[in-house]
């Protein structure tokens, strides 16, 4: 046991009285005005499955017993927190609560903290006389049903730092002044709402604001050219908007800036050089835009893991200095007008896992150097540009890609046999002059879950091995000259195929196709295509197992025989549906879908709706 100096004495008695004083001396009762604010708010709950609120009643103390309340030294209260998601001791509550927000939340005048988060299921209008609570720093409304406009008084609330509105179906513009006397204000976050109109121009008083996310509603014009104020921004979320105009120089002043998500938006003129100033900036998107212009030239002085610039009018070279973004994990610019040869300055990019700079005008060849991006690189797609391939390049060989997209890049002969060694789940050929035989070694690459070698000149029967290919979910290999069966592709001693889509058309397969709905894990596909082939036989029955998922079924320009039975013609998701230019005879059955005539036509033995209707039996 410690001993205490005389010395010390009298000042450590004092400390213990106060502190024996202090445990013994219990909060003021809960303030009358609060109680039955709270109460009120509870009477507009009308489900409460997970009795978040059974411990408020009027016989306790809200400010000790009341779960989700808590009070001031003066039984004020100053903090509600009753949310949908959260964690116990022992587990993780998910749950609702469906009702509407009382306006009585407004008598809470010294309330500080309102959380009301996940709830799910609150309804009705934000009470515009939360705007009257001059003491609140935070607001959690987020992921509810809430409706209206977001209330105009609550540009009053002057001390606020956390804004999260997002998830609810909020409308209206927001005014221009808003947040005209927000400078506190550190995180606004509204995404996923019906907000439109312009971003107010009064969002440069924003000064502390770290985190701004706007993305997924219907704001209009552009971005204010004062974003640049914002010194202290670390997120900016734009994306999924109708924003228009240019991106604003200022937006290099944003030296904190490490997310800028502008996608999916209109926004038009270059991307300006200043953005190469963002020394942090770990992720931009710009993709779904009207941006052109080249690539800047020093956007490989920032810290980017992910760039983004999909879908744009984006033109000149990849500029080399991209390979200075070791860090970079994601680059993807496809469908734009990028011109020139892929920099060889790219194989810096170690910690490079996707890349795909297809759909451009980029020319060959590709440089070899890129094999030292083998560790960690899992998608390469570079389809649709001329790069005038011939051979698929070897050393691919040499690297561990899941996924290899070469479509319309000039090949020509044939597959090259060291691709039955690698480890890809995804291979695209497609759009070549690629020939001959579909090899037996195919049955090798047992982990593809997509093939696509579509639009080329194979002309062989599918070699037996392909039923190897288990994991196979998407297989398109229309408009090539395969011939023979489909037993390998849907071989009737096996239950593991668990295709989502499968395009055959344009080939001669010659065959009956009297198993495919009995296959055991067929309830999966989403479309099957085996139109323009030589295929007879009856339309089976059993394809109206199929129910679950069918979307697409298209049999047209075959020697299908028969009638067509109801339970295809009727499976539930159909949306596309095609035996047009076949020999089906009988009346078409009964169906809820409409399908247009066409669908039907040059089947000379068919009639009933929407074809002409069937005579009368004599």
């Amino acid at each position: 046991m410690a001993f205490i100096s005389s010395s010390k004495t009298s000042s450590f008695l004092v400390l213990m009285c106060f502190l024996t004083f202090s445990l013994h001396t219990t909060t003021d009762a809960c303030h009358k005005t609060d109680r039955a604010a709270l109460l009120d708010f509870k009477s507009k709950i009308t489900l409460d499955p997970a009795q978040l609120l059974q411990t408020w009643n009027g016989s306790t103390d809200c400010c000790t017993q009341w779960e989700g309340v808590g009070c001031d030294s003066n039984g004020r209260v100053v903090s509600v927190a009753r949310t949908g998601s959260f964690s116990t001791e022992d587990d993780f509550i998910d749950t609702f609560m469906s009702g509407t927000i009382s306006r009585s939340l407004g008598k809470l005048k010294f309330l500080r903290y309102l959380d009301l988060s996940n709830l799910k299921q609150l309804v009705g209008p934000v009470p515009p006389e939360l705007g009257k609570l001059s003491n609140l720093t935070t607001i959690f409304l987020y992921t509810n049903q809430l409706e209206g406009s977001i209330p105009a008084s609550f540009q009053n609330l002057r001390k606020l730092n956390r804004l999260y509105l997002s998830e609810n179906r909020l409308s209206g513009t927001v005014p221009t002044n808003f947040f005209q006397h927000m400078s506190s204000l550190s995180e606004l976050v509204m995404y996923d709402n019906q907000l439109s109109g312009g971003i107010p121009s009064s969002i440069d008083k924003l000064v502390s604001l770290t985190r701004l996310d706007f993305h997924l509603n219907n704001f209009s014009g552009s971005i204010p050219n004062t974003i640049g104020i914002l010194k202290n921004l670390v997120s900016l979320h734009l994306s999924n908007n109708q924003i228009s105009g240019s991106i604003p120089t200022s937006i290099g002043e944003l030296s904190k800036l490490k997310n800028l998500f502008l996608g999916q938006n209109g926004l038009s003129g270059s991307i300006p050089s200043s953005i190469s100033k963002l020394s942090l900036l770990d992720i931009c998107v710009l993709s779904d835009n009207k941006l052109t212009g080249s690539v800047p030239a020093l956007i490989g002085d920032t810290a980017l893991r992910f760039l983004i610039l999909d879908n744009n009018m984006l033109t000149g070279n990849l500029p080399k200095s991209l390979g200075n973004l070791t860090k970079l994990e994601h680059l993807s610019a496809k469908n734009n007008l990028l011109k020139g040869k892929i920099p060889s300055s790219f194989s810096n990019l170690l910690n490079l896992q996707f890349l795909d700079i297809s759909r451009n005008r980029l020319s060959g060849p590709i440089p070899s150097e890129l094999v030292k991006l083998n560790a960690k690189l899992e998608t390469l797609d570079l389809s649709f540009n001329p790069l005038s391939l011939v051979n698929i390049p070897s050393w691919i060989s040499n690297m561990n890609l899941q996924r290899l997209s070469l479509a319309r890049t000039g090949l020509i002969g044939e597959l090259p046999e060291w691709l039955s060694s690698t480890s890809l789940l995804n291979l695209d050929l497609s759009s070549n002059m690629l020939a001959g035989v579909l090899p037996a070694w195919i049955g090798n690459m047992t982990r593809l879950n997509s093939l696509n070698i579509s639009n080329n000149g194979f002309h062989s029967e599918i070699p037996i091995e392909f039923k190897n290919l288990s994991v196979l979910r998407e297989l398109d290999l229309h408009l090539n000259k395969f011939t023979g069966g489909l037993s390998s592709i849907f071989p009737k001693d096996s239950n593991l195929f668990h295709y989502g889509f499968i395009d055959l058309s344009y080939n001669m397969f010659v065959c009956r196709i009297d198993n495919i709905g009995n296959l055991g894990e067929m309830d999966l596909l989403n479309t099957l295509d085996l139109s323009n082939n030589h295929l007879e036989g009856s339309i089976p029955e059993s394809l109206g197992k199929l129910s679950r998922s069918l979307n697409t079924l298209k049999l047209q320009k075959n020697g299908f025989t028969g009638g067509i039975p109801a339970g295809v013609i009727n499976l539930l998701s159909l949306a596309k549906f095609d035996v047009s230019y076949n020999k089906l005879t009988g009346k078409i059955p009964p169906h809820k879908k409409t399908f247009p005539a066409s669908s039907f036509q040059s089947n000379s033995g068919l009639c009933g709706s929407p074809l002409t209707p069937c005579k009368a039996a004599s």
